[in-house]
């Protein structure tokens, strides 16, 4: 065997092999580690932006809890502003019914003591017309004593 022929020959198959490997496996494997290293950097690209949007939502979140914390305080400034408003008008309206109260009652007793006054005054004009006949001993007709009785509630009044 010659050393040299079987050096050639096995660069020979080297060669051919090299170039089988460069036109027929190298393209195809380049195309899929390029597609596979596309996938991992889009991939990653989705992740950025995934992060990113995510910061954004975190942020008008935050926004949106800061406006539905200060309009949920405002909400309860109006309702105890109203509750103090309600309790203030039912302040005044009681205030109010009380003192209608009073002066109905004051007019009742106004009313009454009249009563009372005219009621007082006709017994003491029988009184003093019971008193008078005894004194004088005569009895009066009933139409002086209706006149009598006219002219002392006048005198009395």
């Amino acid at each position: 065997m010659n050393l040299n022929a079987t050096f050639v020959a096995q660069m020979l198959v080297f060669f051919i092999l090299g170039w089988f490997t460069m036109k027929f496996i190298w393209p195809p494997l380049m195309k899929a580690l390029d597609e596979r290293a596309k996938k991992i950097a889009d991939g990653l690209a989705a992740a950025e932006k995934g992060n990113a949007a995510l910061k954004d939502a975190l942020v008008r979140f935050q926004k949106l809890e800061a406006e539905a914390r200060i309009r949920a305080q405002e909400i309860v400034s109006q309702n105890e502003k109203r509750g103090l408003e309600i309790v203030e008008g039912a302040k005044a309206a009681a205030k109010a019914e009380g003192d209608r109260l009073i002066a109905a009652a004051k007019a009742e007793i106004e009313s009454e003591m009249q009563r009372a006054k005219d009621a007082l005054r006709s017994q003491v004009a029988l009184l003093a017309v019971a008193g008078a006949e005894k004194i004088l001993r005569r009895e009066v007709n009933a139409q002086v004593h209706a006149d009598l009785l006219a002219q002392l509630q006048q005198e009395l009044r």
